[in-house]
């Protein structure tokens, strides 16, 4: 079956068949029209206006601002003289379908931007983006009816858009700007099978009832109180559990790869965030109070701290490198609009660490950090990439510096024969860094942990040590954190396993369920035995309620191993478990339970 051409790919920019007509370009990588990632952008790019023509249908008034395409397939911000909610999407989608029927052949044309602005005299929305475009020449698209301002790329025509879906709407500051009047914002998805979109409707599903903040309510992992604050969440005693398990788990093997437990104050002068950059760079992320007329910043990042406990000593040679880490609680002025359950929160615990150590061990430092990573990701069945990020616009230090630590990173990837994408532009003010990227169950990718070299706070600190040769040399400075923070690696790791966590971080790894009340003494004393010789913690649920109820409020709690004790296990000794792990039931002694118990949790390392 031969494949329809809608595209090529030149000098890694994607152009349409319009474009590269009307300029006559050659060479490039051909694009079809299948499920492939720049096909993809084509697609849904095209998919947008499609969405647009449909509402400019219904609601004639309309007014567009821009419909890019995202991670998660594409949106149009617009304006219309009605409320539109999600009862209507339907009926977009009815016409969007009508309309791709039509075939109307997509065309573009240029025009002078005083041409284009008399033509949009009366769109504000449209005046607003060519505000933002520099240079005199604008592309437009049209199709039937409907035209818009846009670069493309698009399809040859609407009939190829047959499989999409509209996914949600909600509202958006016009430009992002939380001063600027509220848009309509209506998302879909498209893909060029009926297959791909069905798969990706399905995940859809998946994922709400996948919800981490569905699931940490039913479980009672963690809340969130206005009266306290948006952002800031409560752990429930079974969270911090959960927290602590990983914590513990993590803090095993950072001794082990000699890392030196340290801590900063949750609050530093700002002078100190000046010299670091972050009060210049950062500074709209950060909250700040005044103290004795002293003005002093809250962190959000510990690398300050860090770096005062390396300036608390001399420092030689023989020292390098220094891994200090810290379980370290920051504040971010995120936008309310963001936040988003434990996955987008204003305070949090960052799982840090900084590698001080000379220019020559950066190699080795940044191959174990991802060994260490390596570990940890198939600990918990995660898949993962890396991302190497450079400079950035925004940014402090000297063009060698900067080069010298990419390079590094390039190298390290480089020699652990990983395969890496390049995010131009996106690294850190301070340097660049390797970004972890995970992809979850239902194959969604999240970003997580980071490596960044960094020369620069060295540099503006005056960090240094005693070589062998007794002159001061400056070190460098690693930034890592593996699971990023510990509320967004929950959530994910919530969602990746629907809630049933592997035994070994469970909140609650045994519930022990008394018939009735005069097996409640036995299960007290086995809760004691679980808890002192196995490490594992063990509830009793010894509420008046049915047998049924109770092994009910265990499975919802996804407790991973129940115990029924009933007058014939209390005088044997022989336990019936529910294993919700292995969906079997067997029966074990108590001595051998308690055994396996220990070897199950013990025998994980990272």
């Amino acid at each position: 079956m031969s494949k329809t051409l809608i595209g090529k790919k030149i000098n890694n920019h994607i152009y349409d068949l319009c474009t590269i007509e009307q300029n006559a370009l050659s060479g490039g990588e051909p694009i079809y029209f299948d499920n492939s990632e720049d096909s993809l952008e084509i697609i849904r790019h095209s998919c947008a206006h499609l969405m647009a023509q449909a509402i400019k249908a219904i609601y004639p008034e309309a007014q567009f601002f821009v419909g890019p395409v995202v991670e998660e397939g594409f949106y149009y911000d617009f304006k219309v003289a009605h409320k539109i909610g999600e009862e209507d999407l339907p009926a977009i989608e009815s016409k969007m379908r009508e309309i791709a029927q039509k075939a109307y052949p997509i065309e573009k044309y240029t025009t002078t931007r005083l041409l284009a602005q008399e033509k949009f005299a009366n769109d504000e929305l449209k005046l607003a983006v060519m505000s933002k475009i520099e240079g005199d020449s604008f592309s437009f698209y049209t199709q039937g009816d409907f035209e818009d301002l846009c670069r493309g790329p698009h399809l040859p025509n609407t009939k190829f858009l047959e499989h999409f879906k509209l996914t949600k709407i909600a509202g958006a500051y016009l430009g992002g700007d939380e001063n600027a009047q509220m848009l309509t914002r209506i998302y879909g998805i498209a893909f060029s099978t009926k297959e791909a979109l069905k798969e990706y409707l399905f995940q859809i599903q998946e994922a709400k009832k996948r919800d981490h903040r569905k699931i940490g309510q039913e479980m009672g992992l963690f809340s969130f109180d206005e009266e306290i604050g948006a952002g800031l969440p409560l752990w429930l005693p079974k969270g911090a559990r959960l927290r602590r398990n990983i914590e513990n788990l993590l803090t095993k093997a950072l001794i082990e790869r000699e890392y030196e437990p340290v801590r900063g104050p949750e609050i530093l002068k700002s002078d100190v965030w000046k010299k670091s950059g972050h009060y210049e760079n950062y500074k709209e992320n950060m909250y700040f109070t005044t103290i004795d007329d002293q003005e002093y910043g809250i962190k959000p990042m510990n690398c300050v701290g860090h770096i005062k406990v390396y300036q608390s000593s001399p420092r030689s040679y023989r020292e390098l490198p220094l891994r200090f880490y810290e379980y370290g609680v920051v504040h971010r002025h995120e936008k309310s609009g963001v936040l988003h359950g434990l996955l987008r929160v204003r305070e949090f615990t960052q799982d840090d660490a900084h590698i001080f150590c000379t220019p020559a061990q950066i190699k080795d430092e940044v191959h174990n950090i991802i060994a260490f990573t390596k570990n940890i990701m198939e600990l918990f069945g995660f898949s993962y990439e890396m991302e190497l990020s450079t400079r950035p616009k925004k940014s402090i230090g000297s063009d060698e510096v900067w080069e010298s630590a990419t390079d590094s990173l390039k190298q390290s990837l480089d020699q652990n024969h990983i395969n890496y994408r390049i995010d131009e532009g996106g690294g850190a003010f301070y340097g660049p860094k390797i970004d972890i990227k995970i992809t979850d169950a239902l194959k969604r990718k999240w970003q997580c942990g980071t490596i960044q070299i960094d020369m620069n706070l060295p540099s503006r600190f005056e960090l240094s040590y005693t070589d062998e040769h007794n002159s001061a040399q400056m070190p460098v400075m690693i930034h890592r954190a593996i699971l990023g923070s510990f509320e967004r690696f929950i959530a994910i790791l919530t969602e990746h396993f629907a809630g049933e966590f592997p035994l070994f971080v469970a909140p609650t790894q045994v519930c022990l369920i008394p018939i009735g009340d005069s097996q409640i003494p036995y299960a007290q004393a086995l809760r004691e035995k679980i808890i002192q010789q196995s490490g594992a913690y063990a509830e009793i649920l010894d509420k008046n309620e049915t047998l049924g109820k109770k092994i009910r409020i265990a499975e919802k709690q996804h407790t991973p191993l129940i115990v029924v004790l009933g007058e014939k296990e209390v005088e044997s000794k022989i336990l019936a478990i529910r294993d919700r792990t292995t969906r079997e039931q067997y029966t074990l002694s108590e001595e051998e339970f308690i055994a396996m118990l220990y070897t199950k949790i013990s025998e994980v390392r990272i």
